[in-house]
């Protein structure tokens, strides 16, 4: 693989450095010409991704390419560009490759969860520093055929809260260019079947495959008769297997002179394609002539028959049915096929797949959840995750061995997870490794009971679980004892549901579907199970009293209200005192949580009453006349309604009312100024006391929530402004009418003297 760095390049040129085999061919895909008539090239891509800072898997940007059978060779262009505004500074872009399954990446560096298989994946780092656009290049020789993902990120997100509408961010943007040359008709290799062919020269290797059946247990390749055009000894390097990110498992072989030489690959990959390629290391212009030849290994599965197997799934959907009383084997039939079970290289155990939900896979065993396990062949379970939409979960593996049916203590069952092949020879020595793959291994014996492995993103492929029994002195001590394992094995989209504080979010991308966990409470990690910056519960819980209890600081704003005959402003500051109690004591992860309603509508209406009572505020400060300042009221909160179920979190939400209320205020006090021919307010009491203090409040509250707001103080500066805003309010409300009087509760309740003789008074002077 190559990668480097260019200047911006528009995609016409950026066609022009594709090897020189693209370049000899005609505009337009699957034409063939002259000398290069074999080769086809192909070209894929997808739209542009705006870039997020990275906090948690769902900031990547996903990208999925399909790599086409007989590929040769792969050239993905890699373009990132950013914006020209001030706002836009240096900037790392992080591109993760990986084959089968989107790559598993890890860029806090925080803890997976127990049991995890954890390969780092293949990236490459884009810098964009003075230049607007950074065009990088990789290649791949000989990949390997199917599903191909891309993701990008920009760095660890910084963690403030910004709110939109007050700053404009930059915009980095990311999009991937795939192009592929093919081979046509590329020469078959028929097992057991030497094929002659010509290496024409360096630069133009031989590219040949071949189809290894199921159940192979090991390929051996010979390669023979290797005569250059110029009668020497020739050097041909060969090349097994394809080129698969993060990791890959290609065999080379050396041969040099006219020795044969061969290759023995165990377990190789069932039912598929194996390509092999062979480049001369001579010198220029010299042919070489070679022979090749594939031999397989073949084994014999053992397993229940498969009618029975049907029989019983019936008999346990629907109950026993006449005419099944024969099902089962004479007693003479099953005792021999248990001394038949010796010259069986491995026990197939039937495995029906349950598709439950999207990434929702469940596997049962059509013989009970228990297995048998012995040490003359391995037990083999077909996990089958082929579907194309498999490989965007966590594929589980649960193992608990029954001690009981263990008859020797010292004995151990290994097992091993693998995919495209199992593996057939489990001992103590081999750590689980395939032709082409690196398998995990697991392990249980008689004081270790259970085993748990967990796939995160497993690639799209047949995965095999192999099970065996291994005895420390040797095969021998225990080839008649058996060995019961129950097996559980499922694919969830997120291990553990993401755990109690973190929520498993379905992700897709063009039809693609991956899940990812998003954390809360300063959990971190892949599953949120990194306690190293969790809060504790009694943190939980303190956010969670700031947050609802520092609502109460409306009740002064409430009793200044009442006090001054504002009922409707008092009733509006209720209203957002209850709903934003309640919308943060249902905001809060973990254990402190508690939500009245559905979270949706608490937010909502938590919103709609903080615009609200700005809106009502400023216009009773403005002093206009009552039946105006309701209809004003009416339609003010109907257009915020409307206004936040548009774009709830949109700055202009609250900032738009609040500057046309403020000029309905200013043009009041205008008039209210021109028309007494002195400043209004008038006194300087009121500018000094009340309104410069709930003015400065006020300030200081928006200062607050638009510029000091991160995720880890949220709790307390979120806190600071419920009783900024609350107090500034009890400040701002304009005192009341001087022909109103305070409330007199005691005189409204009853009927006293002064009142009635007012009413009599009255009464008398109309007669």
């Amino acid at each position: 693989m190559a990668r480097g760095a260019g200047p911006a390049l528009r995609l016409p040129l950026a066609l022009l450095l594709l090897p020189l085999p693209l370049l000899a061919l005609p505009a337009g895909r699957g034409n063939r010409t002259g000398a290069d008539s074999l080769y086809v090239s192909e070209y894929f891509s997808q739209s542009a991704q705006k870039l997020s800072f990275y906090s948690w898997y769902g900031n990547a940007k996903l990208f999925h390419f399909h790599v086409p059978e007989d590929t040769v060779l792969l050239r993905w262009l890699l373009q990132a560009s950013r914006g020209k505004g001030p706002e836009c500074t240096s900037m790392e872009v992080t591109v993760h490759f990986r084959y089968g399954a989107p790559p598993v990446i890890n860029p806090l560096g925080t803890r997976f969860p127990a049991n995890a298989t954890v390969r780092p994946s293949y990236n490459i780092s884009m810098t964009l520093s003075s230049a607007v656009q950074n065009n990088t290049f990789v290649n791949i020789t000989t990949p390997a055929a199917g599903d191909w993902f891309i993701a990008a990120h920009l760095p660890e997100a910084a963690g403030r809260i910004e709110v939109k509408g007050f700053s404009t961010p930059c915009t980095y943007m990311f999009q991937p260019d795939m192009f592929v040359l093919r081979l046509i008709d590329m020469p078959v290799l028929e097992p057991g079947v030497a094929m002659p062919q010509t290496v024409v020269s360096p630069t133009k290797p031989l590219h040949v495959k071949v189809f290894v059946p199921k159940y192979t247990t090991r390929m051996w390749f010979e390669l023979r008769n290797c005569v250059t055009s110029e009668q020497k000894a020739c050097t041909v390097r060969v090349v097994l297997g394809s080129i698969t990110l993060p990791q890959s498992f290609q065999r080379i072989l050396t041969c040099t002179g006219n020795v044969n030489c061969s290759l023995g690959l165990d377990s190789p990959p069932w039912e598929k394609w194996l390509q092999i390629t062979v480049e001369n290391l001579g010198t220029a212009n010299t042919d070489v002539s070679v022979e090749m030849v594939a031999s397989f290994t073949a084994c014999k599965p053992g397993s229940t028959s498969s009618f029975l197997n049907f029989s019983s799934l019936n008999q346990s959907q629907t109950g026993p049915r006449p005419g099944n009383a024969g099902a089962a084997l004479p007693a003479g039939e099953a005792s021999h096929n248990t001394s038949d079970q010796r010259s069986f290289c491995l026990q197939n155990q039937p495995v029906v797949r349950e598709d439950l939900d999207v990434v929702s896979v469940r596997y049962r065993l059509l013989n009970g959840p228990s297995v048998p396990v012995y040490s003359v062949f391995p037990t083999l379970l077909l996990l089958g995750l082929n579907t194309g939409m498999d490989s965007g979960g966590s594929l589980v593996v649960n193992l608990l061995l029954n001690k009981t049916s263990l008859s020797l203590a010292n004995a151990t069952v290994l097992a091993c997870v693998s995919a495209a092949s199992p593996v057939l020879s489990l001992n103590t020595t081999q750590n689980c490794s395939t032709a082409f793959f690196q398998g995990y291994p697991l392990s249980m014996n008689s004081s270790s009971t259970e085993a748990m492995l967990i796939v995160l993103y497993p690639e799209t492929n047949d995965w095999f679980l192999s099970l065996q029994l291994i005895c420390p002195k040797g095969q021998g001590e225990c080839n008649n004892a058996e060995a019961k394992v129950t097996v559980l094995a499922y694919l969830t989209p997120c291990f553990n549901d993401c755990g109690l504080y973190g929520q498993c979010s379905l992700l897709r991308r063009h039809g693609y579907l991956y899940a990812g966990c998003s954390c809360k409470a300063g959990w971190s990690g892949w599953s949120c199970t990194d306690d190293t910056k969790a809060q504790s519960v009694s943190a939980q819980n303190l956010a969670t009293l700031l947050l609802t209890l520092s609502n109460l600081m409306f009740l002064p704003a409430i009793m200044v209200a009442v006090y001054r005959y504002c009922l409707v402003e008092a009733s509006v500051y209720i209203y957002t005192m209850f709903f934003s109690t309640f919308y943060h004591a249902c905001d809060q992860p973990g254990v402190a949580v508690l939500c009245i309603m559905d979270y949706d509508t608490l937010q909502y209406c938590d919103f709609l009453g903080s615009v609200v009572s700005i809106w009502v505020t400023i216009l009773c400060m403005s002093r206009v006349k009552k039946i105006l300042k309701y209809v004003l009221f009416i339609l003010g909160t109907l257009f915020i309604a409307m206004s936040l179920q548009l774009d709830r979190r949109g700055v202009w939400n609250m900032m738009g009312p609040c500057l046309f209320a403020l000029i309905i205020m200013i043009a009041a006090w205008v008039y209210h100024g021109v028309k007494r021919r002195h400043c209004y307010p008038s006194s300087w009491k009121r500018w000094v006391f009340y309104l410069l203090p709930g003015i400065t409040l006020a300030f200081i509250a928006i200062s607050v929530y638009a510029f000091m707001e991160t995720n880890e103080n949220y709790y307390y500066t979120h806190s600071i402004w419920h009783g900024l805003v609350a107090s500034s309010v009890a400040f701002l409300l304009p005192p009341r009418d001087k022909h109103k009087k305070p409330w007199a509760w005691s005189q409204k309740l009853t009927c006293r003297y002064q009142i009635c003789q007012n009413d009599r008074e009255e009464l008398y002077a109309v007669t």
